[in-house]
């Protein structure tokens, strides 16, 4: 399908070209609080279609395999600095691994936390592709202002984990405001819903062992039917991967826990 204009945040600082990709239903700025603690790092953030303001036709049924192609896209048109690091979260993270398999030349390395990649006997006992999906489907898609769905996402799990800045970042860059004085989701629920229905179609599982880079894989705490449960497993088919277990975190880590993230991205080796 024809590629949209992917919207590209510069989330600050200078050094090497850092690229980060969000989970589904989450947008670039999710990443500025990690950012934040990286000025040696010129850190950019992506939104991925359908996601924060990259647009995608509503009809779209959404394939990870795209959302893999575009992620090529980004890193291709960052290289006047040389290959980026890509810093992925679940859905970002697959989407990095995709374009790290399809076009190396382009990254110095990966970190990703807890990459939505699993093989064809894991997709259906994880059964949360269905679940996640009906979940997105009742989403909430406005409230009366920003401050009032920062309060009802900070009441309730599981958005009320991420850091309060975090909270600000994923609300204030995902919704925008309406003609009707509310504020909306920018990805809709139906978006977001398809997205998870399509997360155990691709095959990048079976590729993992053909990535050429260093990749550091991180994980929270392992828990049975989550994508923690599947990470070290993922770690064990790249070749030479490092994994980093986590077991104070759960999936949404990287907004539980910004520098701490930042901290271990700060550390990757930079050739």
């Amino acid at each position: 399908m024809t590629s949209p204009a992917i919207a590209v945040h510069d989330l600050g600082g200078t050094g090497p070209t850092t690229l980060y990709a969000h989970a589904t239903g989450f947008h670039a700025l999710c990443w500025q609080p990690v950012a934040a603690h990286l000025p040696a790092r010129h850190n950019l953030a992506y939104d991925a279609r359908g996601h924060g303001d990259t647009p995608c036709d509503p009809e779209w049924m959404a394939d990870w395999e795209t959302y893999g192609a575009d992620a090529v896209t980004v890193a291709a048109s960052l290289q006047v600095h040389g290959p980026v690091l890509g810093i992925g979260h679940s859905m970002g993270g697959a989407a990095l691994l995709m374009a790290a398999i399809a076009e190396p030349q382009l990254f110095r390395g990966l970190v990703v936390y807890e990459p939505i990649v699993m093989s064809s006997d894991m997709a259906p006992s994880m059964g949360g592709g269905n679940f996640l999906a009906a979940g997105a489907r009742k989403r909430r898609s406005s409230f009366d202002s920003f401050d009032d769905a920062i309060a009802n996402y900070s009441a309730k799990p599981p958005l009320n984990a991420f850091a309060p800045n975090c909270m600000q970042a994923y609300v204030r860059g995902g919704f925008a405001p309406g003609a009707d004085g509310r504020v909306h989701l920018k990805c809709l629920p139906e978006h977001e819903a398809r997205t998870y229905e399509a997360g155990g179609n691709h095959r990048t599982w079976d590729r993992l062992p053909e990535l050429q880079i260093p990749v550091w894989v991180l994980c929270g705490k392992p828990e049975p039917m989550q994508p923690s449960s599947r990470t070290a497993a993922l770690a064990e088919r790249i070749p030479g991967a490092r994994y980093i277990e986590l077991d104070h975190l759960g999936h949404f880590g990287p907004m539980q826990a910004p520098a701490e993230i930042a901290e271990i991205v700060a550390s990757f080796p930079l050739p």
